[in-house]
């Protein structure tokens, strides 16, 4: 029985016998890749730096990528960044804002359960009359409207009188050292 490269099939002892079950292609892959040259442009393992030589003989270190590159400028900033997470001025940043959120959170947190309890377990206290049809639930409805107003405003001060500009010297601080890290020239 003879394959289709018209080469006999069966059990010979000939060179070829252990490549005849796959008709070949290994014995064709095998010669192409001794018969390959270096200056053939589809020749994969000069584009990943394997397989080089220099002129002497000696194997060549690979080249590395631009994308290694990129990686290695991407993590040196994420670097910068754990660095400035760590920083006084960060934690301090912080340090302030907890200050003024948790209680507040927790202030705002305890007047909405209080109107949302005594609302469920004391209607005659809600009902009662204030002025007119306004009783004490509609002053304490419009109440959790206005704190929160009031809460809105009080954060909006704070931050911009104790965070916001520590935190604006923060950032410009990070992208100079981010911009650095990646290979940038520093201003």
């Amino acid at each position: 029985m003879q394959s289709s490269n018209a080469r006999p099939r069966g059990s010979g002892g000939d060179a070829e016998s252990s490549a005849e079950n796959h008709d070949g292609h290994d014995v064709a892959r095998a010669e192409a890749s001794a018969g390959v040259r270096y200056d053939d442009p589809w020749y994969d393992e000069l584009a990943s730096g394997w397989g080089e030589t220099g002129g002497d003989g000696t194997s060549v270190a690979p080249v590395t990528t631009a994308r290694e590159v990129r990686e290695e400028r991407a993590a040196a900033a994420a670097d910068v960044y754990l660095e400035v997470q760590r920083s006084a001025a960060f934690q301090e940043v912080r340090s302030r804002y907890r200050r003024f959120v948790i209680p507040a959170g927790i202030g705002f947190f305890a007047w909405y359960v209080a109107y949302v309890v005594t609302a469920t377990s004391a209607p005659g206290l809600m009902a009662r009359p204030v002025a007119g049809a306004v009783n004490v639930a509609m002053l304490a409805g419009l109440g959790q409207f206005l704190t929160t107003f009031l809460l809105t405003w009080a954060y909006a001060r704070h931050a911009r009188l104790r965070r916001d500009r520590a935190a604006l010297e923060l950032r410009w601080d990070t992208q100079e050292l981010t911009r650095t890290a990646r290979g940038g020239v520093a201003s």
